[in-house]
């Protein structure tokens, strides 16, 4: 039994728009009550506020025993971003709860990871786990965690928006600088990696564990347990200060796209 099990209940909602996947989920303590993931449009501000609203009657609740909000502030698409955070702030204020931001990046990664382990062993194993979202101009909103089968994975390296040449390069050297006993028992590049996948699969080169190039989409069980992590220890983010995480370029990467 972890501390979390002998706290009072407390129910929790979780959505995410940074992605094609409208992804929403109501979550009393870590446990999921109800998810839904609508996926294949970004037509989100028409779906956004209807399947919020059937996700908490679907978990038996009203929006008025929610009791927090979780919400991912990206990287990603800049609109979804917005749209999500601004419908957690709203709820926010008008309920009078805590709302609190988490990577939507984090979430791929442990939705990616958890979805590759599923049925297979070596779940005690540690892997890297890098996420991907298109940022398109061969960029992509990416990070590097750590992970291991049911754990929250740890991260290694932050969120950004990196070209995927240099990124695999810089991967490439972190690996070489690892001694044997510390090189991961293998590597998944998830989320929206069709477009990435050849330059993912060149970290073979530098990498002689199992690498595996996983599709996968976000879903907001993810979202709600990272947000979870956070408000059951009583954190949060203030109100009228979170905004979502836009990120950009270093300089040298701009100077170098610009010059392509």
């Amino acid at each position: 039994m972890n501390n979390y099990d002998r706290m009072p209940r407390q129910r929790f909602l979780a959505l995410d728009t940074s992605t094609s996947s409208l992804a929403v989920a109501v979550l009393e303590n870590e446990t999921l009550l109800r998810e839904i993931n609508a996926s294949g449009e970004r037509n989100h501000s028409v779906h956004m506020h209807p399947v919020i609203a059937r996700a908490v009657e679907e978990a038996g609740l009203t929006i008025q025993e929610v009791e927090g909000i979780a919400v991912g502030i990206g990287p990603g698409s800049y609109t979804g971003v917005r749209m999500a955070v601004t419908a957690a702030k709203t709820l926010s204020w008008a309920n009078r709860i805590p709302v609190a931001g988490v990577s939507s990046l984090h979430a791929i990664a442990w939705g990616g990871l958890e979805s590759g382990l599923q049925g297979r062993p070596g779940r005690d194993e540690t892997f890297w786990v890098i996420p991907l979202l298109d940022a398109r101009r061969g960029q992509a909103y990416t990070a590097l965690f750590e992970g291991t089968g049911g754990e929250v994975p740890r991260r290694l390296a932050p969120d950004g928006i990196r070209l995927m040449e240099s990124w695999i390069d810089e991967l490439a050297d972190k690996l070489n600088g690892l001694s044997e006993g510390e090189c991961p028992a293998g590597i998944w590049f998830t989320g929206d990696v069709s477009v990435h996948a050849k330059a993912a699969e060149r970290l073979s080169q530098s990498y002689q564990g199992p690498l595996t190039v996983l599709p996968y989409e976000l879903e907001g069980r993810w979202v709600g347990r990272l947000g979870a992590e956070r408000l059951l220890r009583g954190e949060s983010d203030e109100m009228h200060t979170l905004v979502p995480n836009y990120t950009q370029l270093s300089e040298a990467e701009a100077n170098l796209l610009r010059k392509r």
